[in-house]
């Protein structure tokens, strides 16, 4: 396999309240082109509200947890609005006016489990720091995603031109096969107001019901993209390629790591964030649990 395992990195000991247990959606953010990367993470309190946390880590063959943040980067939204439920990190975007981080807000109650809309922070991924740019998601519920919206993964091509990848349901169902959750892409001027196309760019295939948290990678001309797919076993990798940002292939044998039986993965591979630092590329990802067990850190061999 390519990816070189190094083992489990992080994994919450119940000592910070708001974040208590799991560390999901794990985002690499390189600092100053070396070895120190800032990484945001998905935690629950006693109640299973999700709140981000960040910690400081150095990569190498040994990687070590240098600081561990106490204080969350972002805790639910008040009562009524879109992630008053919950917040989920998606990714983070650099920015000389204010580093992005979009996430997903949850919201829970009615005839379907929750719904989910897509958020942004503004901060400085440096220091850990974001506040809420707004009560409201830059991303809701319409007429081409009707259901639900999940976790976004922006990359900036120019200086009018961002594009986003996000998770929706084609369907809500009386049963959990009627998901069918599938990736779609969106284009922006300003990072804020989005126009999505209609068409989904990866979807489930043959007994899955869903492909879930892209990470893509822009790298020698072409965009790379891995993935979470499931059906109604565990989690893990797929991946897909696009030279011209719009059409995509997909080969899951490409991905690159299949979950090993037992130890913190616990059979399972997800959420995964791929992203270059210290002239290497890395791999965080979830094992079991949707990040009760922690995450840990893979390179890239060929």
């Amino acid at each position: 396999m390519p990816w070189r395992r190094l083992g489990l990195l992080y994994c919450p000991d119940g000592s910070q309240p708001l974040l208590a247990t799991h560390a999901a959606l794990p985002v690499a953010v390189p600092l100053d082109g070396g070895d120190l990367v800032r990484v945001f993470f998905s935690g629950r309190d006693a109640t299973q509200r999700s709140s981000v946390g960040t910690l400081l880590l150095q990569i190498s063959e040994h990687p070590k947890v240098l600081e561990l943040t106490s204080d969350p980067v972002l805790v639910p939204g008040i009562r009524g609005t879109f992630d008053d439920a919950g917040v989920s990190v998606g990714c983070v975007v650099p920015d000389p006016a204010g580093d992005r981080l979009y996430y997903m807000g949850w919201n829970v109650g009615g005839a379907v489990p929750w719904r989910n809309a897509i958020g942004l922070a503004i901060g400085d991924a440096r220091s850990g720091r974001f506040i809420r740019f707004s009560d409201g998601p830059v991303m809701d519920r319409d007429p081409i995603d009707p259901f639900t919206l999940s976790y976004p993964w922006v990359l900036r091509r120019g200086p009018q031109d961002w594009w986003m990848w996000y998770g929706t349901n084609l369907a809500w169902g009386a049963a959990q096969s009627d998901m069918h959750h599938a990736i779609r892409t969106a284009r922006s001027a300003d990072g804020i107001v989005w126009q999505r196309r209609p068409e989904p760019i990866i979807r489930p295939e043959n007994d899955q019901i869903a492909v879930v948290r892209p990470t893509v990678l822009a790298s020698d001309g072409e965009l790379r993209m891995w993935f979470a797919c499931r059906g109604f076993g565990a989690y893990r990798l797929g991946y897909a390629s696009s030279r011209n940002w719009h059409d995509w292939i997909r080969d899951d044998s490409s991905a690159g790591l299949v979950a090993e039986s037992g130890g913190w993965e616990a059979d399972a591979l997800t959420y995964p964030c791929v992203f270059k630092a210290a002239g290497q590329q890395w791999l965080l990802y979830n094992g079991g649990g949707y990040g009760a067990t922690g995450f840990g850190l893979a390179v890239w061999e060929v």
